[in-house]
């Protein structure tokens, strides 16, 4: 496996490249604290593409403009622009499917991408997809998922304030493509990628609910 930073039109990341032939590619953004360095998204990439899986980990825009801080909601027109862009870029690692998502804000703009354009990937892999601020359960971000028409992975931790299992399961029975909804005991928003087991669930996964390497 090779780890290749990069920065090109537009596009800044890192691009975890397997050895042999790419069964597919997984394109990952990161959460709205964080970078495309994040642990979670390193451990994700590292597990994927020992399974044969091209991973890339991007910055979004607003990251590349500024090193810390949120995300601003008058820019998530802009990371769904980021998140499509690397798809284009990354799309000729492997014959296979391309698979995009993130974590928590990345993975929610990678949705709502899809949403926006189904033929800008394949799949959608989500880790602690944010469903609702904490504490406010009836601030629900479900209004895209009824136009998502690609299968989606959801990786969920059970103790996440930002959706409950319930909530969760009820919110993916919108989308009109085969869901599947992982849970993750004893961790959070954050799945304690360290001692979860959450890397290797998610890639094995990745692998099974998509069909890929068969």
């Amino acid at each position: 496996m090779a780890v290749i930073e990069w920065d090109s039109e537009g596009v800044v990341g890192a691009l975890h490249r397997p050895a042999g032939d790419a069964v597919a590619v997984v394109v990952l953004a990161h959460g709205a604290g964080s970078n495309h360095n994040a642990t979670i998204l390193r451990a994700m990439a590292e597990a994927l593409s020992d399974r044969g899986v091209a991973t890339a980990r991007i910055d979004l825009p607003y990251r590349q403009k500024r090193p810390k801080g949120p995300p601003s909601p008058s820019g998530a027109a802009a990371d769904r622009a980021g998140i499509v862009a690397a798809c284009e870029a990354f799309r000729e690692e492997s014959t296979g499917p391309l698979i995009v998502g993130g974590h928590s804000y990345g993975g929610r703009q990678a949705s709502m991408a899809v949403a926006e354009n189904a033929d800008i990937a394949d799949g959608l892999l989500l880790t602690s997809f944010p469903l609702h601020p904490p504490g406010k359960p009836d601030r629900l971000r479900t209004e895209h998922l009824p136009s998502i028409s690609r299968p989606t992975l959801v990786v969920h931790g059970v103790s996440d304030p930002f959706g409950s299992t319930d909530e969760l399961t009820a919110a993916l029975a919108l989308i009109k493509a085969p869901t599947r909804l992982i849970d993750l005991p004893k961790v959070g928003h954050d799945l304690k990628p360290d001692r979860s087991g959450a890397p290797v669930i998610t890639a094995d996964a990745v692998i099974e609910f998509f069909g890929v390497g068969a």
